[in-house]
């Protein structure tokens, strides 16, 4: 282990290319989830940054914690990922483009009925149980009409 000047583990490593049970315990807490942009999965599998066979050391920081899927793109469909020297991650696609970040999901209220009436009475929009429902008598389709309404070349 690697520590700051504060005492604060910055670095865990093996000597081996399996994940000891303590690294992927650091690996979960760090990452929460599989880190592929509008992923997140919770339940993930540790990836090698720079591969095992090419020299990649069993690092915390050389590792990413990936869901099967993604770690299964990486590994079988060419795509790419790397850590920036700011210690973000970087995906590519096979093609070499970006991937790109993914916002977070807005925050829902907490009564979101109570909200979306707020706004609908705001904007001064009426809604009930009958809004949505057509005054439609059964009367047949007049076809040349819907056509020549909704499309204003056909005469």
């Amino acid at each position: 282990m690697h520590h700051d000047e504060d005492g604060r583990v910055v670095e865990i490593g093996a000597r081996t290319r399996t994940i000891p049970p303590a690294l992927r315990r650091a690996l979960h807490h760090r990452d929460r989830g599989c880190r592929f942009p509008g992923c997140g999965l919770r339940f993930g599998q540790g990836h090698h940054l720079r591969h095992w066979a090419h020299g990649g050391p069993t690092t915390l920081s050389n590792l990413a914690l990936l869901c099967r899927r993604h770690h299964r793109a990486v590994h079988e469909e060419g795509y790419q990922v790397a850590r920036r020297a700011d210690g973000a991650l970087c995906f590519r696609r096979p093609d070499g483009r970006l991937v790109p970040e993914v916002p977070p999901p807005p925050e829902v209220p907490v009564d979101p009925v109570k909200v979306l009436r707020a706004r609908n009475a705001a904007d001064g929009l009426d809604l009930h149980a009958r809004t949505a429902m057509p005054f439609w008598t059964g009367e047949r389709l007049d076809v040349g009409w819907a056509i020549g309404v909704l499309h204003p070349l056909a005469r």
